[in-house]
Protein backbone atom coordinates (compact mmCIF):
# COMPACT_ATOMS: atom_id res chain seq x y z
CA UNK A 1 0.00 0.00 0.00
CA UNK A 2 1.17 3.56 -0.62
CA UNK A 3 1.44 6.22 1.75
CA UNK A 4 -1.91 7.99 3.32
CA UNK A 5 -2.44 11.06 1.09
CA UNK A 6 -1.48 14.57 1.81
CA UNK A 7 -3.74 17.24 2.79
CA UNK A 8 -4.03 19.11 -0.85
CA UNK A 9 -4.23 15.93 -2.74
CA UNK A 10 -7.34 14.70 -0.33
CA UNK A 11 -9.01 18.58 -1.33
CA UNK A 12 -7.66 17.76 -5.32
CA UNK A 13 -9.86 14.60 -4.55
CA UNK A 14 -13.16 16.53 -2.81
CA UNK A 15 -12.95 18.77 -5.63
CA UNK A 16 -13.13 16.39 -8.40
CA UNK A 17 -16.09 14.33 -6.87
CA UNK A 18 -17.95 16.93 -5.04
CA UNK A 19 -16.98 20.51 -6.72
CA UNK A 20 -16.24 21.77 -3.81
CA UNK A 21 -15.12 21.27 -0.01
CA UNK A 22 -14.87 23.20 3.17
CA UNK A 23 -11.53 23.03 5.05
CA UNK A 24 -11.36 23.58 8.68
CA UNK A 25 -8.39 24.43 10.51
CA UNK A 26 -7.52 25.41 14.38
CA UNK A 27 -5.10 28.25 13.67
CA UNK A 28 -3.98 29.42 16.91
CA UNK A 29 -4.18 28.18 20.25
CA UNK A 30 -4.03 29.77 23.75
CA UNK A 31 -3.52 27.97 26.58
CA UNK A 32 -4.57 24.41 26.72
CA UNK A 33 -6.72 23.06 23.29
CA UNK A 34 -7.62 19.68 22.46
CA UNK A 35 -5.25 19.83 19.38
CA UNK A 36 -2.60 21.92 18.19
CA UNK A 37 -2.47 24.57 16.14
CA UNK A 38 -2.55 23.02 12.59
CA UNK A 39 -4.79 20.38 13.16
CA UNK A 40 -7.84 20.52 10.71
CA UNK A 41 -10.69 19.05 8.89
CA UNK A 42 -12.15 18.30 5.35
CA UNK A 43 -15.85 18.71 5.49
CA UNK A 44 -17.68 17.64 2.14
CA UNK A 45 -20.91 18.48 0.70
CA UNK A 46 -22.42 15.08 1.31
CA UNK A 47 -22.05 15.43 5.00
CA UNK A 48 -18.51 13.50 5.43
CA UNK A 49 -15.63 14.25 6.43
CA UNK A 50 -11.86 13.31 7.72
CA UNK A 51 -9.55 15.06 10.25
CA UNK A 52 -9.97 16.42 13.44
CA UNK A 53 -9.74 19.29 15.81
CA UNK A 54 -9.88 17.71 19.03
CA UNK A 55 -13.94 16.77 19.50
CA UNK A 56 -16.48 17.68 21.70
CA UNK A 57 -18.00 20.84 21.74
CA UNK A 58 -15.48 23.24 19.64
CA UNK A 59 -15.40 20.19 17.04
CA UNK A 60 -19.00 20.12 16.54
CA UNK A 61 -19.58 23.65 15.96
CA UNK A 62 -16.71 24.04 13.81
CA UNK A 63 -18.65 20.85 11.88
CA UNK A 64 -21.49 23.24 11.69
CA UNK A 65 -20.07 26.48 10.43
CA UNK A 66 -18.65 24.00 7.83
CA UNK A 67 -21.98 22.45 6.47
CA UNK A 68 -23.46 25.38 6.53
CA UNK A 69 -21.69 27.25 4.11
CA UNK A 70 -21.25 24.53 1.89
CA UNK A 71 -24.73 24.72 2.01
CA UNK A 72 -25.23 28.43 1.82
CA UNK A 73 -24.25 29.72 -2.10
CA UNK A 74 -24.22 33.38 -0.63
CA UNK A 75 -21.71 32.41 2.35
CA UNK A 76 -18.26 34.01 3.15
CA UNK A 77 -15.23 31.83 1.60
CA UNK A 78 -13.44 32.24 4.86
CA UNK A 79 -14.19 32.84 7.89
CA UNK A 80 -11.84 32.99 11.39
CA UNK A 81 -13.50 32.62 14.41
CA UNK A 82 -12.27 32.70 17.83
CA UNK A 83 -13.78 30.58 20.97
CA UNK A 84 -13.00 30.12 24.76
CA UNK A 85 -13.30 26.55 25.13
CA UNK A 86 -14.14 26.90 28.86
CA UNK A 87 -16.82 29.77 29.31
CA UNK A 88 -18.13 29.72 25.73
CA UNK A 89 -18.58 25.82 25.01
CA UNK A 90 -18.00 24.04 28.63
CA UNK A 91 -15.01 22.51 27.84
CA UNK A 92 -12.63 22.08 30.55
CA UNK A 93 -9.39 23.14 28.77
CA UNK A 94 -9.71 26.31 29.16
CA UNK A 95 -7.99 28.04 26.57
CA UNK A 96 -8.63 29.75 23.62
CA UNK A 97 -8.45 29.14 19.89
CA UNK A 98 -9.16 30.64 16.85
CA UNK A 99 -10.40 28.54 14.05
CA UNK A 100 -10.94 29.00 10.38
CA UNK A 101 -13.41 27.67 7.80
CA UNK A 102 -12.77 28.29 4.71
CA UNK A 103 -14.62 27.19 1.19
CA UNK A 104 -12.44 26.02 -1.78
CA UNK A 105 -14.01 24.90 -5.55
CA UNK A 106 -13.42 24.14 -8.49
CA UNK A 107 -12.11 28.13 -9.00
CA UNK A 108 -9.00 27.11 -7.17
CA UNK A 109 -8.42 23.67 -8.86
CA UNK A 110 -5.10 24.36 -10.66
CA UNK A 111 -3.79 25.99 -7.19
CA UNK A 112 -4.65 23.05 -5.08
CA UNK A 113 -3.56 20.85 -7.77
CA UNK A 114 0.09 22.43 -7.46
CA UNK A 115 0.04 22.30 -3.75
CA UNK A 116 -0.70 18.65 -4.03
CA UNK A 117 1.75 17.59 -6.24
CA UNK A 118 4.89 19.84 -3.95
CA UNK A 119 3.54 18.34 -0.68
CA UNK A 120 3.61 15.02 -1.89
CA UNK A 121 7.81 15.96 -3.56
CA UNK A 122 8.46 16.76 -0.15
CA UNK A 123 7.78 19.54 2.22
CA UNK A 124 5.30 22.56 2.04
CA UNK A 125 4.94 26.32 3.80
CA UNK A 126 2.15 28.02 2.55
CA UNK A 127 1.52 31.91 3.65
CA UNK A 128 -2.14 33.62 2.90
CA UNK A 129 -4.36 36.60 4.01
CA UNK A 130 -7.94 35.63 4.98
CA UNK A 131 -10.23 37.30 3.16
CA UNK A 132 -14.56 36.65 3.38
CA UNK A 133 -14.83 37.64 -0.53
CA UNK A 134 -12.07 35.46 -1.61
CA UNK A 135 -11.09 32.80 1.18
CA UNK A 136 -7.27 32.03 2.09
CA UNK A 137 -5.37 33.48 -0.81
CA UNK A 138 -2.43 31.12 -0.32
CA UNK A 139 1.13 30.93 -1.83
CA UNK A 140 4.45 29.27 -1.42
CA UNK A 141 6.14 30.76 1.72
CA UNK A 142 9.91 30.87 1.40
CA UNK A 143 9.97 29.74 5.50
CA UNK A 144 10.95 26.83 7.05
CA UNK A 145 7.76 24.98 8.97
CA UNK A 146 6.80 21.70 10.51
CA UNK A 147 4.19 20.09 8.75
CA UNK A 148 1.33 20.18 10.46
CA UNK A 149 1.61 23.57 12.14
CA UNK A 150 0.54 26.73 11.61
CA UNK A 151 0.64 30.01 12.46
CA UNK A 152 -1.96 32.64 12.71
CA UNK A 153 -1.30 37.18 13.09
CA UNK A 154 -3.08 39.90 11.92
CA UNK A 155 -5.17 38.05 9.40
CA UNK A 156 -1.88 36.17 7.91
CA UNK A 157 -2.14 32.34 8.07
CA UNK A 158 1.29 29.82 7.31
CA UNK A 159 0.88 26.72 7.32
CA UNK A 160 3.05 23.67 6.96
CA UNK A 161 2.42 20.37 5.10
CA UNK A 162 4.10 17.13 4.14
CA UNK A 163 5.32 14.22 5.75
CA UNK A 164 5.71 14.36 9.47
CA UNK A 165 6.30 11.28 10.19
CA UNK A 166 9.73 9.57 11.60
CA UNK A 167 11.58 7.02 9.08
CA UNK A 168 12.02 3.92 11.88
CA UNK A 169 14.20 0.67 10.54
CA UNK A 170 12.28 -2.38 11.83
CA UNK A 171 14.71 -5.58 11.39
CA UNK A 172 12.33 -8.88 11.80
CA UNK A 173 9.23 -10.01 10.18
CA UNK A 174 8.58 -12.60 13.18
CA UNK A 175 5.52 -12.63 15.49
CA UNK A 176 5.93 -9.08 17.40
CA UNK A 177 7.25 -7.68 14.13
CA UNK A 178 4.23 -8.04 12.85
CA UNK A 179 2.31 -7.16 15.64
CA UNK A 180 4.81 -4.34 16.05
CA UNK A 181 4.14 -2.83 12.33
CA UNK A 182 -0.09 -2.84 13.07
CA UNK A 183 0.74 -1.04 16.33
CA UNK A 184 2.82 1.43 14.92
CA UNK A 185 0.07 1.82 11.31
CA UNK A 186 -2.04 4.61 12.65
CA UNK A 187 1.40 6.72 14.38
CA UNK A 188 3.15 9.55 13.02
CA UNK A 189 6.27 6.60 11.83
CA UNK A 190 7.35 5.83 8.15
CA UNK A 191 8.54 2.14 8.66
CA UNK A 192 11.28 0.64 6.34
CA UNK A 193 10.62 -2.94 7.29
CA UNK A 194 13.39 -5.41 7.18
CA UNK A 195 14.01 -9.44 7.21
CA UNK A 196 16.67 -11.49 4.89
CA UNK A 197 14.11 -15.05 4.93
CA UNK A 198 12.14 -15.59 1.78
CA UNK A 199 8.50 -14.91 1.99
CA UNK A 200 9.09 -13.79 5.69
CA UNK A 201 6.59 -10.71 5.27
CA UNK A 202 2.51 -11.17 5.24
CA UNK A 203 0.48 -10.40 2.17
CA UNK A 204 -0.38 -7.04 3.57
CA UNK A 205 1.15 -4.22 5.21
CA UNK A 206 -0.45 -0.87 6.86
CA UNK A 207 0.18 2.58 4.45
CA UNK A 208 3.09 3.45 6.28
CA UNK A 209 5.29 0.70 5.50
CA UNK A 210 7.52 -0.22 3.26
CA UNK A 211 8.17 -4.18 3.32
CA UNK A 212 11.65 -5.87 1.65
CA UNK A 213 14.53 -8.26 2.45
CA UNK A 214 18.08 -7.21 2.77
CA UNK A 215 21.07 -8.77 2.62
CA UNK A 216 24.12 -6.21 4.22
CA UNK A 217 22.66 -4.88 7.49
CA UNK A 218 25.82 -2.17 6.92
CA UNK A 219 24.22 -1.10 3.60
CA UNK A 220 21.09 -0.69 4.84
CA UNK A 221 22.01 1.61 8.14
CA UNK A 222 24.29 3.44 5.64
CA UNK A 223 21.49 4.44 3.38
CA UNK A 224 19.04 5.53 6.70
CA UNK A 225 18.69 9.22 7.46
CA UNK A 226 20.36 10.74 10.28
CA UNK A 227 17.46 10.66 13.09
CA UNK A 228 15.76 7.51 11.78
CA UNK A 229 14.90 4.77 14.96
CA UNK A 230 16.10 1.10 14.50
CA UNK A 231 14.48 -1.76 16.36
CA UNK A 232 15.60 -4.73 15.58
CA UNK A 233 13.93 -8.55 16.67
CA UNK A 234 15.14 -10.95 13.73
CA UNK A 235 15.06 -14.47 14.18
CA UNK A 236 19.31 -14.61 14.94
CA UNK A 237 20.77 -13.14 17.75
CA UNK A 238 24.08 -13.42 16.04
CA UNK A 239 22.38 -11.03 13.32
CA UNK A 240 21.06 -8.38 16.34
CA UNK A 241 24.08 -7.85 17.24
CA UNK A 242 25.36 -7.20 14.30
CA UNK A 243 22.60 -4.80 13.72
CA UNK A 244 23.21 -3.50 16.66
CA UNK A 245 26.32 -2.84 16.64
CA UNK A 246 26.04 -1.09 13.22
CA UNK A 247 23.91 1.20 14.44
CA UNK A 248 24.84 2.62 17.92
CA UNK A 249 28.70 2.85 16.54
CA UNK A 250 26.92 5.48 14.09
CA UNK A 251 26.05 7.57 16.46
CA UNK A 252 23.10 9.00 14.33
CA UNK A 253 19.96 6.78 15.57
CA UNK A 254 18.33 8.04 18.63
CA UNK A 255 16.66 5.08 19.38
CA UNK A 256 18.34 1.31 18.65
CA UNK A 257 15.75 -0.71 20.48
CA UNK A 258 16.50 -4.18 20.79
CA UNK A 259 13.88 -6.78 21.59
CA UNK A 260 14.75 -9.50 24.40
CA UNK A 261 16.25 -9.78 28.35
CA UNK A 262 18.23 -8.14 30.88
CA UNK A 263 20.72 -10.98 30.33
CA UNK A 264 20.45 -10.31 26.33
CA UNK A 265 21.36 -7.45 26.99
CA UNK A 266 24.52 -7.39 29.18
CA UNK A 267 25.56 -10.19 26.74
CA UNK A 268 25.38 -8.07 23.59
CA UNK A 269 27.13 -5.18 25.61
CA UNK A 270 30.05 -7.64 26.35
CA UNK A 271 30.50 -8.68 22.77
CA UNK A 272 30.13 -4.31 21.77
CA UNK A 273 32.69 -3.90 24.90
CA UNK A 274 35.39 -6.56 23.38
CA UNK A 275 34.84 -5.60 19.62
CA UNK A 276 36.15 -1.63 20.42
CA UNK A 277 32.42 0.03 21.22
CA UNK A 278 32.88 3.17 23.44
CA UNK A 279 30.89 2.57 26.64
CA UNK A 280 28.66 5.63 26.04
CA UNK A 281 27.44 4.14 22.63
CA UNK A 282 26.64 0.99 24.45
CA UNK A 283 24.93 2.58 27.31
CA UNK A 284 22.12 4.28 24.65
CA UNK A 285 21.07 0.59 23.95
CA UNK A 286 17.19 0.32 24.40
CA UNK A 287 17.05 -3.29 25.33
CA UNK A 288 14.32 -4.85 27.09
CA UNK A 289 12.03 -2.74 25.09
CA UNK A 290 8.89 -1.34 25.73
CA UNK A 291 7.52 1.17 28.41
CA UNK A 292 7.97 0.19 32.01
CA UNK A 293 5.33 -1.88 33.83
CA UNK A 294 4.19 -4.29 31.31
CA UNK A 295 4.98 -7.63 31.37
CA UNK A 296 3.07 -10.21 29.78
CA UNK A 297 5.48 -11.73 26.10
CA UNK A 298 2.52 -11.50 24.24
CA UNK A 299 3.08 -10.74 20.93
CA UNK A 300 0.79 -7.86 20.94
CA UNK A 301 1.38 -6.24 24.56
CA UNK A 302 4.62 -6.13 23.69
CA UNK A 303 4.51 -4.58 20.09
CA UNK A 304 1.79 -2.13 22.01
CA UNK A 305 4.16 -1.38 24.58
CA UNK A 306 7.38 -0.91 22.07
CA UNK A 307 5.09 1.42 20.27
CA UNK A 308 4.31 3.64 23.12
CA UNK A 309 8.11 3.96 24.28
CA UNK A 310 9.06 4.68 20.41
CA UNK A 311 5.71 7.76 20.54
CA UNK A 312 7.46 9.03 23.77
CA UNK A 313 11.23 9.19 22.60
CA UNK A 314 9.86 10.90 19.30
CA UNK A 315 7.49 13.36 21.16
CA UNK A 316 10.45 14.33 23.00
CA UNK A 317 12.79 14.65 20.32
CA UNK A 318 10.57 17.22 18.50
CA UNK A 319 9.83 19.34 21.81
CA UNK A 320 13.53 19.43 22.33
CA UNK A 321 13.83 21.28 18.74
CA UNK A 322 10.66 23.06 18.50
CA UNK A 323 11.61 26.48 19.69
CA UNK A 324 14.24 26.47 16.48
CA UNK A 325 11.59 25.19 14.08
CA UNK A 326 9.25 28.10 14.53
CA UNK A 327 8.45 30.09 10.94
CA UNK A 328 11.95 31.69 9.99
CA UNK A 329 13.11 32.88 6.52
CA UNK A 330 15.71 31.16 4.75
CA UNK A 331 18.86 32.58 3.97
Amino acid sequence: MGAAPGVWEQVLKALDRHGRAAMVTLAATRGSSPREAGARMLVRPDGTFTGTIGGGTLEWKALAMAQAALANPAASRAEARGFALGPELGQCCGGNVDVIVELIDGSRRDTVAEFARREAAGRLVTRGRLVSETGVMREVADVEMEPGAASYVAGVLTEGFGDARRPLYLFGAGHVGRALIFALAPLPFAVTWLDNRPDAFPGFAPGNTVARGFGDPVSELAAAPDGAFVTVMTHSHQLDLAIVSTALSAGRFPYVGLIGSKSKRARFARLMAGAGIPAERIAALVCPIGIPGVHSKAPAVIAAAAAAEMLVRDEALRLAVAPKESVRRIG
